[in-house]
């Protein structure tokens, strides 16, 4: 007979620098996966706000007192010692001097340059969210025509776009494919990485870093795809579950405001948007009527970022992506939306 665990909320705090980089500490001896590496936090105790079970650890242990912690993902894990919700949030301010109170390691990392020993399991994920940049630009050559269009994308890539969501559904099919391979190659030239649509042919989600699934087709879906990268779009709660259950990586809730194509829709509003993605498993981006100064306010809602059609490709954005990245790790005294 198989016993039934309960959860054990845990808040763990993801520190980021203005570069990026992000604070990772080792576990202490004499705790379960002892040396690992993780990103700190600890248990939530009774009746303690998550947030400020967050504070008290991130000062038992290393000694600082933290900025506003933005809500990001939960996720649970399940470890031989202990079933786990972790909570994360990331926080791009604090104060004091790192001190290891409890012995441990630590230090600055980046995707790219971690730190020599194992990782705890539920950091490795993380790690992958991480790269994601707050912009994920949804294409428009049918609306601007080829030409126009490719322009407007090498100019973006120039300015630090490194996501795009291939979607033309009123192309023909060969139509599509000719662009798209154009958009491939602008995209890798800079190193920025490409999804497709589901509604496009296999054949494009093959050549591609990953694919984007409608609602509907991910609603159908037992399993995750197996490609590098898998997004979906979310509009309820139960699309949102769904999209956990098959495990894909970061999700588009929305519309979160009028859009220029669909200006009498009904939106979600920012309040809503923040409750519905409240517990997301994965990093959510917000759609709908945003422009790229708007990624502060998505990350004050707990979203990763935002997704965009009409706002990335308009000459008149001067802000560039690599501001609209740091705008999401420079908050000054905001904080989350309540």
């Amino acid at each position: 007979m198989s016993v039934v665990r309960t959860p054990v909320d845990v808040a763990a705090g993801v520190l980021i620098c203005p570069d990026g980089r992000f604070l990772l500490a080792s576990r202490p001896v004499g705790k379960p996966y002892a040396l690992y590496w993780e990103f700190p936090g600890g248990k939530v105790e009774a009746g303690e706000p998550i947030v400020a079970a967050l504070a008290r650890e991130l000062r038992e242990e290393l000694a600082i007192e933290i900025g506003p912690a933005f809500p990001w993902v939960v996720r649970t894990f399940d470890y031989p010692h202990a079933l786990v919700r972790l909570h994360f949030f990331r926080i791009f301010a604090w104060g004091g001097q790192l001190q290891a109170r409890e012995q441990q390691r630590f230090g600055f990392f980046s995707p790219g340059v971690l730190p020599e020993g194992p990782l705890l399991p539920a950091t490795i994920p993380v790690l992958r969210w991480l790269s994601l940049p707050p912009l994920y630009a949804i294409s428009a050559a049918a609306k601007l025509g080829t030409g126009a269009f490719l322009r407007r994308l090498d100019s973006a890539l120039a300015r630090g776009l490194r996501l795009v969501q291939f979607r033309e559904p009123t192309l023909s099919s060969a139509d599509a494919a000719s662009i798209f391979d154009q958009v491939v190659a602008c995209a890798r030239a800079v190193g920025a990485k490409v999804l497709v649509n589901s509604r496009h042919a296999r054949t494009l989600w093959d050549k591609a870093d990953g694919v984007h699934l409608t609602a509907a087709d991910a609603a159908a879906l037992k399993r995750r795809p197996d490609y590098p990268w898998v997004a979906a779009s979310v509009h309820s709660i139960l699309e949102l579950r769904h999209a956990a259950e098959i495990d894909v990586d970061f999700v588009v809730a929305g519309p979160v405001c009028p859009t220029a194509s669909h200006p009498t829709s009904e939106t979600l509003g920012w309040p809503a948007l923040a409750q519905l993605i409240s517990e997301t498993s994965a990093p959510a981006f917000a759609l709908g009527g945003l422009r790229s100064s708007d990624v502060s306010l998505a990350v004050r809602h707990g979203a990763h970022g935002i997704a965009s059609l009409s706002a990335v490709w308009n000459e008149d954005q001067c802000v560039s992506f690599e501001e609209s990245a740091l705008m999401s790790t420079s908050f000054g005294s905001e904080s989350p939306i309540e």
